[in-house]
């Protein structure tokens, strides 16, 4: 009996994940078919397809607190760090480390507060809601500064911040949730201490673990092995961090940032580290897929607007503290820092603070012994629509309004363009080292020979066109450049630490060659 309750359990899950997926696979489609839809990103998309599963009661399945944090969670913070470069990375850690710290404890205290004097909701209540809305998930914003060309280093604050505020919050949650069952210290020596210490065991896990893998990959090549250890990595150390009483979060982004910037060049070669990202950017989209319409489909109509006064108070709220923390800390690192963040930039951080899975997942697990439970996880699933619906559909315009917009199709014209230009090179330098095949005609050699310089003095105008037209795609042409110089330095050093010929990767020439332009 108790293996056919199993296998029919089995069965149902299988078929609920099938229909999740086959509606997450087909909104995606939708772009493609009708034009209009290519103006909201995808995964804003997904939640508004969710929110009409939900307004007509079609509930596909249940998020629970424990699905989004040990099954969703590990992929998406191991793929954002995989492709985080820690050189962009250390310039930006004091802003970033303020965001991800005193961001998160001023928007727990600055939400909390205004909880508890404008609505009378007590601080048992309002404090565990500040906690769940201090994470910011800003997915869907990051893909769109990807195709709108927008600067990199907007990218590198907005999805360091988030990486490791994420732990932050879920640290700051635990310890606040336990205060009202009396299961922990309100003193601040005992907070440091334990955030010390759930923080370290994070770090030091993940780094005994990722440095392991690192020099494992080394002694051999095999790509799906090296793939499926980033996989086996990435969970293994959030639950093995989780089970030791330590952040998994920071556990799995300290993973993903050895693995990304030093496990990848010294034991991966560039054809395995290509499968490795490709692999990762596939699972991520997956994942974010399934997360986002859940997110939609979740939402309960009737609680929410029982609790809308409350959802209101709490946006305000946070998008006030918001502005305060992130134009305060910015004019603080800009003290101490010789690259500061213009106002524009600090406006499309503020605005761009979008809540999401994390939020979700922290709310669904509030203990029911807890009171208001209800009414946290109403409050925390209406703003964490808010700001995914209003903020993340807006986040364009604001960006055309503070002319932040990048040249991202212009640029994409101007590599193509140099891409094809360098292939038929190579088709007029094969055609040329062919000599006559038999059964060829020569005239069919000449009338080729003719098409493709034809083709190449058009490519070679255009090109010229472009920069005469555009002189900002000549420095792009050069940073492409030395990007691929860059690597081809790093992989020289990768194959002498694989060869056993130097016993550690040399740090590159040509990036010190870089700062020092820079300085």
């Amino acid at each position: 009996m108790d293996a056919t309750l199993s296998e029919m359990a089995i069965e149902t899950n299988l078929k609920q994940f099938l229909l999740v997926l086959s509606i997450s696979l087909s909104v995606a489609t939708l772009p493609r078919i009708f034009s209009w839809f290519r103006q909201i990103p995808y995964t804003l998309l997904l939640v508004i397809v969710g929110l009409g599963l939900a307004f007509v009661d079609v509930r596909l399945v249940d998020l629970s607190p424990a699905l989004i944090l040990s099954i969703f969670l590990p992929p998406l913070l191991f793929e954002a760090a995989w492709n985080l470069k820690w050189s962009e990375l250390k310039q930006e850690l004091l802003p970033i480390g303020l965001y991800a710290v005193f961001g998160v404890t001023i928007a727990i205290a600055g939400i909390a507060l205004g909880l508890n004097q404008l609505a009378g909701v007590p601080l048992a209540t309002a404090l565990p809601i500040g906690a769940s809305l201090s994470a910011t998930d800003p997915v869907s914003v990051i893909a769109l500064f990807r195709e709108l060309g927008v600067g990199s280093r907007l990218s590198v604050l907005m999805e360091g911040e988030s990486l490791f505020n994420d732990g932050m919050a879920v640290v700051a949650f635990s310890f606040l949730v336990a205060l009202p069952m009396g299961t922990a210290d309100l003193s601040l020596q005992s907070a440091a201490i334990e955030f010390g210490r759930v923080v370290g065991i994070g770090i030091a896990v993940a780094s005994l673990i990722g440095f392991g893998i690192s020099y494992l990959t080394q002694r051999f090549d095999l790509p799906l092995v090296e793939q499926s250890l980033t996989l086996v990595s990435a969970y293994g150390t959030y639950l093995i961090v989780e089970d030791l009483g330590g952040s998994g979060v920071i556990g799995v982004v300290t993973m993903g940032l050895i693995l990304g910037n030093f496990g990848s060049r010294i034991g991966m070669n560039p054809r395995t580290r290509i499968i490795v990202s490709e692999f990762w950017e596939f699972l991520a989209f997956f994942v974010n897929s399934i997360v986002f319409l859940l997110i939609g489909d979740q939402i309960r109509f009737n609680i929410l607007g029982q609790n809308l006064t409350i959802v209101a108070i709490t946006l305000i709220a946070m998008i006030v503290t918001r502005a305060i923390a992130l134009y305060s800390l910015s004019a603080l690192s800009n003290r101490f820092t010789e690259s500061t963040i213009p106002l524009k930039e600090q406006t499309v951080l503020w605005w761009g603070g979008l809540r999401g899975s994390v939020s979700i997942a922290l709310a669904l697990s509030v203990p029911v012994s807890l009171p208001d439970r209800e009414k946290i996880i109403a409050t925390v699933f209406g703003v964490v629509l808010f700001t995914l619906l209003v903020q993340g559909l807006t986040i364009k315009p604001l960006l055309e309004r503070l002319n932040l917009l990048g040249n991202q199709p212009l640029q994409q014209q101007f590599s193509e363009a140099i891409a094809r230009l360098s292939a038929l090179k190579r088709v007029l330098q094969h055609l040329g080292q062919s000599g006559n095949r038999p059964a060829i005609e020569p005239e069919f050699y000449r009338y080729q020979e003719s098409l493709i310089k034809g083709e190449l003095v058009r490519l070679e105008e255009e090109i010229e066109t472009l920069q005469d037209e555009h002189p900002d795609l000549r420095a792009f042409a050069a940073e492409q450049f030395r990007s691929e110089l860059l690597v081809i330095e790093a992989d020289t050093y990768a194959e002498f630490v694989r060869a056993g010929r130097l016993n550690r990767e040399l740090s590159p020439f040509l990036q010190k060659d870089i700062s020092s332009e820079e300085k």
